[in-house]
C-alpha cells in the first residue's frame, strides 16, 4: 500500500467518525427537545434589576437564601453599575476626583448606595429579591 492510499484510507475513516459524532449530537439535541428539558443557558441563577423594579407586594417576608453577597453577584453588580456610570447614569456617592467608573461603583458598593436589586431564582421557580442594603458583603473595607 502506497503512502497516498494510506492517507486516503485514513481521511475516509476520519470523515466517517466526524459524521457519526455529528449524527449523535443531533440525535441527542432532538431527544432533549422532545423531553422538554430546558436549555442550559436559558436562565441564569441571578438577575440584576433596577432599584424600583422589585414588586413589593410579592416580596418574600422570610428569605431562605444566604444573606451574603457572593463573589459572582459582586462581580456582576460592579460590572453592571460601572457600565451604567460610564453611560452617564447618576452617581449615588460623591466621587471626589475619581473618574474611573469601576472605582466609583466600588465606592457606591462600600456605601451601600448602588440602586440595584439582586433577584435570586430558586429551584421551584420562585425568586427572592435582595437590596444591596440587606446583604452582608464579605471583604468590604470600610
Amino acid at each position: 500500500m502506497s503512502d497516498n492510499e494510506a492517507d486516503a484510507l485514513y481521511d475516509n475513516l476520519m470523515d466517517e467518525e466526524e459524521e457519526d459524532l455529528l449524527e449523535e449530537e443531533a440525535a441527542q439535541e432532538e431527544e432533549e427537545e422532545q423531553e422538554g428539558l430546558p436549555d442550559r443557558d436559558e436562565k441564569e441563577p441571578i438577575a440584576i434589576l433596577p432599584h424600583d423594579a422589585a414588586d413589593s407586594t410579592k416580596a418574600n417576608k422570610v428569605k431562605i437564601t444566604t444573606r451574603f453577597l457572593t463573589k459572582y453577584e459582586r462581580a456582576r453588580i460592579l460590572g453592571t453599575r460601572a457600565l451604567q456610570i460610564s453611560m452617564n447614569a447618576p452617581i449615588m456617592v460623591k466621587p471626589g476626583t475619581e473618574t474611573d467608573p469601576l472605582k466609583i461603583a466600588m465606592m457606591e458598593l462600600r456605601a451601600r448606595k448602588i440602586p440595584i436589586i439582586i433577584r435570586r431564582y430558586l429551584p421551584d421557580g420562585s425568586h427572592e429579591d435582595w437590596r444591596i442594603e440587606e446583604l452582608e458583603i464579605p471583604g468590604l473595607e470600610m
